[in-house]
């Protein structure tokens, strides 16, 4: 039998893992930060202003958004994520929005809260309208 000095292998240095780690995690935002067929330059096409009722609003649970219209030609946007428990929400009537979860009430006019238990409005979002077209930026 012959002895052969056994060497340790060593594994990349923990600094090696850590860049490693963070340039995929990079990579993965800039990816998702690229265009996007649907929503081109300007933000995801919605809706057309004909689709949203005055006095009232629409759903758009993928985007999970309402877009209202307040007034003739005043379009708003607003999450539809509760702000009491995070539950999203889909159940729209008229102009209010309701969580199924505890049944806290939303004004989709102007995000106030019209029964609790949620305490804070809905998060305002971005949108704009040109023509007749409404696109979430």
């Amino acid at each position: 039998m012959t002895s052969e000095s056994v060497q340790p292998v060593s594994g990349p240095s923990r600094r090696t893992v850590v860049a490693a780690v963070g340039a995929a995690g990079l990579a993965a935002a800039l990816t998702a930060c690229g265009s996007d067929d649907e929503a081109g330059a300007g933000g995801t096409a919605l809706t057309k202003t004909a689709d949203i009722p005055e006095g009232g609003g629409k759903v758009f649970g993928d985007e999970k958004v309402v877009v209202s219209q307040p007034t003739a030609g005043d379009f708003k946007a607003f999450s539809t994520i509760c702000t009491h428990q995070k539950c999203p929400m889909t159940d729209l009537k008229g102009d209010t929005l309701t969580c199924a979860c505890h049944q806290s009430q939303f004004s989709v006019l102007d995000g106030s809260v019209k029964k609790g238990p949620a305490t804070q409005p809905l998060e305002a979002r971005q949108i704009s309208v040109e023509g007749d077209s409404i696109t979430l930026a």
